[in-house]
């Protein structure tokens, strides 16, 4: 309350406070030794205020009254220098203030409350489990864990306290035959907005002998012939082709061309051109922003503007249908709400790393939806007569315009006659962002969801961290390029 007076005084016409405790903690291992142990806490606030349209944010690590304040008062100082170079006032969407809310992350068990030898001793005991299969001659395995205590107040009138935690643990199982080597990671095994039990759950030591002799299999695998084939796309893997061909391009500073200095800006633009016309792909094809999925990475209670997040469609019957925003953002779009019958009010979108950093657009989770068919991976594979069938995310290459992409993976099937009849190796595929989702022909159903998910996706300069997940099912695209990827000629 003391920032917000302050804030007030100097003559800001809103100002925010965030008060943020976040530790970060990763265990690196390789074979039978402990490689690195990194664990990071900070502690701090940052205050963000308007004044006559403009933003001005500072920050500082002292809580004492007298910092507080001056903090505050700096805050106004910069935004008032930042209104010479304004280009037109900032106008907030309207939020409903909540004056007294809590919200924590569905995790059971702190991971900091685990000693770390005992989880340094779980990934000993995995890599030695994936060392026993023949043929697996090297593994590397890590966790990574977060909690993140922060409190948000705001002179609308919020005042909420959340506890966000995030887990992932994860290995990488290479195999070495007659001067070749393949990779297997565990892929099947995503990040999540959950505690320990996460890592009990992924069962490391119980599964990494499946990873090794998968990854021994690709060394006898049979190259992939170039050509046109259709794809049935695991979970584990179509999540990265949604974050970086959907979810990244439909990030509203991309299109407006704000975010063109790291990573691009978006080939859906502008939006007057895009919103309602843009065929992204069939009918049955809808793709939801949230912050609400359980154990999801991008799960809050509210965001941090104070805004309580909601569903909305990106992609609605295969339209484009919605972007992300933050409050700054929502009334660029006011003309396509009055026009749908919708308030012109944030998706909940706002988010910073820590309390040094400014909040900014983030992506929330962004997830394609299920099909009314209750279709399995395996009845994917059984309606597809020659195709590719591809587990788990790879390497990737996207443009600045999230239009043209390649992107490969971590284990593939060959897929005739509706069976998986071999594995193949050195498999990439090749797209045109519309033409690929307007390709797709089947899907999963409700049983077949999953999350996948990043647990640092970077954007912004300074660069600013995120973790968000991506739901979907197994889809089928038809008729996909793809290439071979070998090192050998």
């Amino acid at each position: 309350m003391l920032a917000l007076d302050a804030a007030k005084s100097a003559g800001a016409s809103y100002a925010d406070i965030r008060i943020s405790r976040n530790r970060n903690q990763a265990i690196f291992t390789r074979e039978q030794r402990v490689q690195n142990l990194v664990d990071n806490e900070t502690f701090g606030f940052g205050v963000r205020v308007l004044v006559e349209g403009a933003w001005g944010f500072a920050a500082s690590r002292d809580l004492s009254r007298e910092e507080v304040a001056r903090v505050a008062r700096q805050a106004v100082t910069q935004a008032r220098a930042n209104r010479t170079t304004m280009v037109r006032p900032v106008t907030l969407a309207p939020v409903t203030p909540t004056p007294d809310g809590s919200w924590r992350s569905p995790a059971r068990i702190d991971p900091f409350d685990v000693p770390v030898e005992e989880k340094a001793a779980l990934l000993l005991a995995a890599n030695a489990a994936a060392l026993g299969v023949q043929g697996a001659r090297f593994v590397n395995s890590q966790m990574f864990f977060l909690r993140e205590e922060k409190t948000l107040a705001t002179t609308d009138g919020t005042y909420v306290v959340q506890t966000i935690f995030r887990a992932q643990p994860s290995m990488t199982v290479t195999a070495v035959a007659s001067g070749d080597f393949q990779t297997r990671q565990s892929n099947d095994v995503q990040p999540m907005g959950r505690g320990y039990e996460h890592v009990i759950d992924a069962k490391l030591v119980e599964n990494a002998p499946r990873w090794a002799e998968e990854a021994v299999r690709k060394l006898s695998a049979k190259p992939v012939e170039v050509g046109r084939y259709d794809l049935i796309l695991h979970p584990s893997h179509l999540w990265l082709t949604i974050h970086e061909s959907i979810a990244h391009p439909t990030e509203l500073d991309r299109a407006m061309g704000y975010e063109a200095n790291y990573a691009g800006t978006s080939f859906v633009a502008p939006p007057e051109k895009m919103l309602g016309s843009l065929k992204y792909g069939p009918e049955f094809m809808n793709v939801q922003g949230d912050r609400s999925q359980s154990g999801s990475l991008s799960a809050v209670g509210w965001d941090d503007e104070g805004v309580r997040p909601e569903e909305f469609l990106i992609i609605k019957n295969g339209v484009f249908n919605d972007y992300q925003t933050t409050r700054e953002q929502a009334p660029w779009l006011q003309w396509w709400y009055s026009r749908q019958n919708q308030e012109t009010r944030s998706h909940g979108c706002s988010y910073a790393q820590s309390w040094a950093d400014v909040q900014f657009q983030r992506m929330p989770n962004v997830s394609l939806l299920p099909g009314e068919q209750n279709h399995s991976w395996d009845d994917l594979i059984a309606a597809t007569d020659r195709g590719i069938a591809i587990v788990g995310e790879g390497s990737f290459s996207i443009d600045q315009q999230r239009y043209n992409a390649q992107f490969g993976g971590q284990v593939f099937y060959e897929v005739r006659g509706g069976k998986i009849v071999g594995m193949l190796k050195d498999v990439a595929y090749q797209l045109r962002t519309p033409e690929f989702w307007n390709s797709m022909d089947m899907i999963g159903g409700r049983d077949s969801y999953m999350l996948g998910g990043a647990f640092n996706d970077g954007k912004g300069q300074p660069s600013q961290s995120n973790a968000v997940s991506h739901g979907c099912v197994p889809a089928r695209f038809r008729n996909v390029n793809v290439i071979n990827t070998g090192r050998q000629a």
